[in-house]
């Protein structure tokens, strides 16, 4: 499993998605460009010495992500798809891909992807804060393929 953030805007949500991440062991791909100049330096306030931990990859484009990821099951969290998170069949091989803070994911990424499924929420709030939903969609597939356990013991 893996977590793909597609052109974030904020470095603190990504400092924090990184934080998770490397607290439940699952690498990032950080899709450029982003909304702020990428570096370990930009993360380091919200990711602490987590990042040290983190897998982090970038991207420069889309189109670049989409070569090294070609034969990939890539799974959108959007608030467009009609497919709820709970009943999708999560693998362990999945790509679990999250749009940018301002706008989403566009509708080439919409295209491209193998599913779109999305986060229960009250009909009247427009989104969830991109760390929550990264944390929010990990901690349901990682359930659903019952991750959880190569965690456990674990210092």
């Amino acid at each position: 499993m893996r977590i793909a953030l597609f052109q974030p805007d904020i470095a603190l949500n990504v400092g924090a998605v990184a934080r998770t991440a490397a607290c439940l062991n699952c690498p990032v791909d950080i899709i450029g460009p982003c909304g702020f100049p990428f570096s370990l330096k930009a993360l380091r306030r919200s990711g602490m010495d987590y990042l040290e931990t983190a897998q982090l990859t970038s991207h420069v484009s889309w189109d670049a992500y989409r070569t090294t990821h070609a034969k990939a099951q890539i799974v959108l969290f959007t608030t467009k798809a009609t497919q709820s998170a709970i009943d999708y069949s999560f693998q362990t091989d999945n790509i679990l891909l999250f749009g940018r803070e301002s706008a989403g994911a566009p509708p080439e990424v919409h295209a491209a992807v193998g599913a779109r499924v999305r986060l229960p929420m009250q009909a009247q709030t427009r989104s969830l804060n991109l760390s929550i939903s990264v944390a929010m969609g990990l901690t349901l597939a990682y359930q659903k393929c019952g991750l959880w356990h190569r965690l456990e013991g674990q210092a």
